[in-house]
């Protein structure tokens, strides 16, 4: 169980800090969105809200690759992988494999830590 959640941390972790750099670096091409979610995308990126979830998601995926703060990072990464998997759903209707993975390896995580956050649902 160590290595598979070593294995995770490290996934999950990589995922979020290349797409967080991503917005600033322009590492990996990203076609535009159209439609509503343009709109939205275009509405976040103008309020400067964008990048907030991006330095978020860098901070979210440090937090995670280390041992000790993993929960934190969980914590952190949480909301943005449900914000993303419902954008997906309701404004792209597309599959994103990065955000499913993101959200099933984030579950397996919150799994093998469970009982770290123990005192959060007393």
């Amino acid at each position: 169980m160590k290595t598979a959640s070593l294995i995770a941390r490290v996934l999950l972790a990589l995922i979020f800090i290349v797409f967080g750099l991503n917005f600033w670096l322009k590492l990996i091409p990203v076609p535009p969105a159209s439609g509503q979610a343009g709109a939205f995308l275009g509405a976040m990126f103008l309020s400067g809200y964008l990048a907030v979830i991006k330095a978020l998601e860098v901070v979210g995926g440090l937090l995670v690759l280390s041992k000790r703060f993993t929960p934190l990072g969980l914590l952190v990464l949480g909301p943005i992988i449900i914000n993303i998997n419902l954008y997906d759903l309701f404004l792209s209707k597309g599959f994103n494999p990065p955000a499913l993975l993101a959200a099933v390896l984030s579950l397996f995580l919150l799994w093998t830590e469970r009982n770290r956050f123990a005192a959060l649902v007393r």
